[in-house]
């Protein structure tokens, strides 16, 4: 079995593709235009360019914000990688190849997706204000409290720990709570 069999059958996976510089959104337009033409929305499901938004300052003092690419001359593609999948994306004019090593094409991993935002997971999120927790990793493990607030993204959590004779916050990551009695 060789190393791109071993790719197929893996599911929907992000793969980079390398381009031309400042082919990123021919790209992206073109591979969208052939997903829809040829039926292939079951192989490949959908093409980013991470872009960010920093705000400049001219000579003037205006400030306004610009867009760029976070990673320029690479176009992230979930996709499940079959011959035909790879045929398509390689064959798209301004695509040189995709990143890995010699031509086996690699998916990220689920720590470099979650790392780059490139998909926002929804996952259910089981605590709230108000919810007894203890706090099960990290440097105030074995302490037990109350949430008083969860971030936006609900990646940090304020706990209200119990120190015995008051109740300070700590902020930690929700991974390292879990649900008390």
């Amino acid at each position: 079995m060789s190393d791109f069999d071993e790719l197929m059958g893996l599911g929907p996976r992000w793969y980079v593709a390398h381009t031309y510089s400042g082919y990123e959104n021919k790209v992206k337009t073109n591979l969208e235009k052939i997903v829809e033409n040829r039926g292939l929305g079951h192989l490949i499901y959908e093409v980013k360019i991470p872009l960010e938004i920093t705000t400049v300052t001219n000579d003037k003092g205006e400030t306004k914000e610009v867009e760029s690419k976070v990673f320029p001359g690479y176009v992230l593609i979930k996709m499940v990688m079959s011959d035909e999948s790879w045929h398509v994306v390689r064959n798209i004019t301004g695509v040189t190849g995709f990143v890995g090593p010699g031509s086996r094409p690699v998916p990220l991993t689920e720590q470099e997706v979650e790392a780059f935002n490139v998909e926002v997971r929804h996952e259910d999120f089981a605590f709230k204000p108000g919810d007894n927790v203890r706090i099960v990793s990290g440097v105030f493990a074995g302490y037990n409290g109350v949430i008083d607030s969860v971030s936006d993204d609900k990646k940090q959590v304020t706990v209200m720990a119990s120190t015995g004779r008051r109740s300070i916050p700590i902020q930690v990551d929700a991974k390292d709570i879990c649900l008390s009695e």
